[in-house]
């Protein structure tokens, strides 16, 4: 089985400007602002050349962390996790724009995210 790249992370945030400031601060990560105040979703290129991705989402819901691996299929990905004693906490959905992914919980409770990238075309 070949190995499944991390290429997102999220870190939600009920204080988003202090923890933009702390990874700014202790990674020197640069963020973009919203393009939707609204939303409170800051990206940053974090992994410089390893290609990894981020961002601080403000959020009343609970602080969190969580990483997102790209994978083939997250339907089956999905039917492994759970064969395997985690859970699927969001089934598969896809964006508009053809992302598909799915929240995962291992069996110790954690978070993950899996997704598949839009088609090229």
């Amino acid at each position: 089985m070949s190995s499944t790249p991390v290429k997102w992370f999220e870190i939600g945030s009920d204080r988003p400007d202090e923890a933009q400031r702390f990874y700014a601060d202790l990674f020197g990560w640069s963020f973009e602002e919203p393009t939707d105040p609204a939303r409170s979703y800051r990206q940053t290129a974090a992994g410089g050349e390893r290609g990894i991705a981020g961002a601080v989402r403000g959020t009343d819901t609970g602080n969190y962390a969580i990483f997102y691996a790209e994978v083939a299929d997250v339907a089956e990905t999905c039917r492994r996790a759970e064969a395997t004693g985690g859970s699927v906490v969001t089934a598969p959905v896809t964006t508009p724009i053809g992302l598909v992914r799915a929240l995962l919980r291992d069996p110790s409770g954690n978070l993950l995210g899996v997704f598949t990238p839009p088609a090229e075309g």
